[in-house]
């Protein structure tokens, strides 16, 4: 009786969440072009026109204000809250004049350990990943491991956020797999904030995803919204998988984020190997390889949501119908392994997509 309950209001917070985002995008539009609060297209950037990056403003804005009506989904909620407003109030700053990156990952560690520390989302049993027993951890070892797991989740999402309705809708997925997680082990709690980020992710993706009533974006997410996105599925998976009765295996997680984590390790190690700055943008994105085999964004978004989908669904549906943890882990580091030098060498996979696209 509670999960119906919890499930009707998860749904009633989602409605009123996806009304307030379509309604509140416009106006927040127009004074971010008033006030010139504006991406500007040219170097790496390929849209036409300035873009306001408020996205974030408004999908965050909404939660926070959520977050003081709904019942909290977890002990720890308000280090989650304060962390959430220092990323977001840090990117907002960073989308309007720029933040050196030294601070910014000095601001995502002060995150992370308010999450970890004050909040509890600790990571300390990451199951048996590879067959050789439980992997745990203690003290503080386990500590600096959580930490390092919320800032890297925080930029994976942040380093994804490169074309319309990417980040967002990758995020979008990462929280319904955690929803139905949650719905199907009794975390009733935690339906309604996931169903607000669900939401409002549906009414920003109306403004910023390509689609028939929309040629390109009119909105982005811009850092204060990918990065608080990155910081909201940290916090969710990692108090999902631990505990006594844990709604999610660790490994199950790691597949349904799969995508954002693997590419920002193939990126990063790409750089290292050029000896170039591992945060220094360039075009080895998953996604620059449709653009470069002659896919379009409104073809490359769909296609690349749905790969992520899928591996989303290998790791739940795997864990749910009880395929060895070892199993699941050691696919899931061939894929990351993989994904690494598919980065480092993309022209086969390049020539794969040219051929896919012709074909089709």
């Amino acid at each position: 009786m509670m999960e119906a309950y919890d499930m009707v209001t998860g749904v009633l917070w989602g409605v009123a969440a996806l009304c307030l985002t379509l309604g509140l995008v416009p106006f927040a539009r127009a004074l971010a072009l008033k006030l010139n609060f504006v991406d500007q297209p040219g170097g790496r950037k390929d849209h036409a026109h300035p873009v306001p990056p408020i996205g974030g403003i408004v999908i965050f804005t909404i939660f926070l204000i959520a977050s003081f009506f709904y019942e909290s989904s977890f002990d720890g909620d308000r280090f989650f809250i304060a962390a959430l407003m220092l990323v977001l109030t840090m990117g907002v700053i960073d989308d309007l004049r720029g933040i050196p990156a030294k601070i910014k990952f000095a601001v995502h560690f002060l995150a992370g350990f308010l999450v970890v520390m004050g909040g509890g989302a600790y990571l300390m049993d990451l199951g048996d990943l590879l067959g050789f027993g439980n992997i745990t951890f203690e003290s503080w070892g386990g500590v600096l491991f959580s930490v390092a797991c919320v800032v890297y989740i925080l930029n994976a999402i942040n380093m994804m956020d490169g074309m319309d309705g990417l980040a967002a809708g990758k995020s979008l997925i990462i929280f319904i797999w955690l929803l139905i997680a949650a719905a199907l082990s009794g975390y009733g709690v935690v339906m309604v904030p996931l169903m607000i980020l669900i939401g409002c992710l549906v009414g920003f993706l109306f403004y910023n995803a390509r689609h028939p009533l929309r040629k390109q974006a009119s909105i982005f997410l811009g850092d204060a919204g990918s990065m608080s996105l990155g910081l909201c599925i940290a916090w969710f998976a990692i108090n999902l998988t631990q505990g006594a009765d844990p709604a999610l295996s660790p490994i199950s997680v790691a597949w349904i984020i799969a995508l954002p984590i693997i590419d920002a390790f193939g990126l990063l190690v790409a750089r290292l190997k050029d000896g170039k700055h591992p945060f220094e943008p360039d075009r080895r994105h998953f996604h620059h390889h449709f653009l470069e085999a002659g896919f379009t964004p409104a073809q490359a978004t769909p296609l690349i949501l749905l790969w992520g989908f899928v591996l989303g669904a290998f790791g739940y549906v795997g864990a749910l119908y009880d395929v060895a943890e070892p199993l699941l882990g050691w696919t899931w580091i061939i894929l990351w392994l993989g994904h690494a030098y598919l980065v480092m060498h993309p022209d086969g996979f390049v020539r794969f997509l040219r051929y896919v696209r012709e074909e089709w």
